[in-house]
């Protein structure tokens, strides 16, 4: 193990959380106190109060009860700032939440939380592509190894089974990702790991895009939360809406942006939208059952 392998950092010190409520106290920012922290030198951004300044967290309540965690996006922070693509993306990734095959190498790692639009809604729907470097910090340009999209239940919550991706030059450990409320434009970022050497001395990390890492078992659990700048309640509509779109010659097109109840033929058969997006090539009707219900 050298000495660029990822460290977890220690559990938080369990405390009251503010709520997400208009009147709570939203006391330190988490974007300016992680830059202080990372300017400072810590290896781990902390809370004034010990807590880890990231993702969610169990709470307590003033009892000292333990409480169920809950989604939390109110800290007084903008929407999850974008970053570069960089030259590795591929559109058209499977749709997978899971990422390990067998004789996969690498340290497991899972990477979970929720997808908040500006006002503290949580976003069902919301597509989230994710790729990244194998363990030996090479991608997969020939197919989609560590590469797959999926998307945020009806909680806005999402889930990821991975491996900690390798080191390559120039850059700290980090996993690309593209998000997309139904009909929103795309945020594209990076996560990354607290404790790394390398987030120091590479010019693109950004340390509000800290996950929360800590041990499990033989592997490692990260948590994130996105905040997507879009309002909430951008989920699908049950039963979809008409009328029908009308795309040039009523087939399926990339680029277009698509509401709940559009109908679309492709390859001679007809499909009705489920949910609001914009399409990209790779989502055609048949690969992405979630956007498209064949009619015929």
């Amino acid at each position: 193990m050298t000495s660029d392998t990822p460290t977890a950092p220690e559990e938080p010190t369990p405390g009251p959380r503010p709520g997400p409520g208009p009147g709570a106290d939203r006391g330190i920012s988490r974007k300016t106190l992680l830059r202080a922290a990372v300017a400072a030198g810590a290896t781990v951004p902390l809370l004034a109060t010990g807590g880890i300044a990231l993702a969610r967290d169990a709470a307590r309540s003033s009892t000292g009860r333990a409480l169920t965690p809950t989604p939390y996006c109110d800290d007084g922070d903008d929407p999850t700032p974008d970053q570069m693509e960089g030259p590795y993306f591929k559109p058209n990734s499977p749709l997978r939440t899971d990422l390990v095959t067998p004789g996969t190498r690498g340290t497991p790692l899972t990477v979970s939380g929720y997808v908040f639009g500006r006002n503290c809604a949580p976003l069902s729907g919301v597509l989230l592509d994710f790729w990244q470097a194998d363990d030996n910090g090479d991608y997969d340009m020939a197919g989609y190894t560590f590469r797959g999209h999926q998307f945020s239940d009806a909680t806005g919550a999402f889930a990821l089974r991975t491996i900690v991706p390798g080191l390559y030059p120039g850059r700290t450990r980090h996993i690309h990702v593209k998000a997309q409320a139904p009909g929103e434009p795309v945020l594209t970022t990076q996560l990354y790991f607290p404790g790394e050497p390398r987030n120091s001395t590479d010019m693109i990390f950004d340390p509000a895009l800290l996950m929360n890492v800590r041990g499990a078992g033989g592997g490692k659990e990260g948590t994130f939360d996105f905040v997507l700048n879009v309002d909430g309640d951008t989920g699908p509509t049950d039963p979809p809406t008409d009328p029908p779109t009308d795309p040039p010659d009523g087939t399926w097109a990339s680029g277009h942006a698509y509401t709940a109840g559009d109908r679309v033929t492709y390859g001679g058969r007809s499909y009705r939208c489920l949910q609001a997006h914009t399409s990209m090539t790779g989502w055609e009707p048949p690969n992405v059952p979630a956007l498209w219900r064949p009619e015929s």
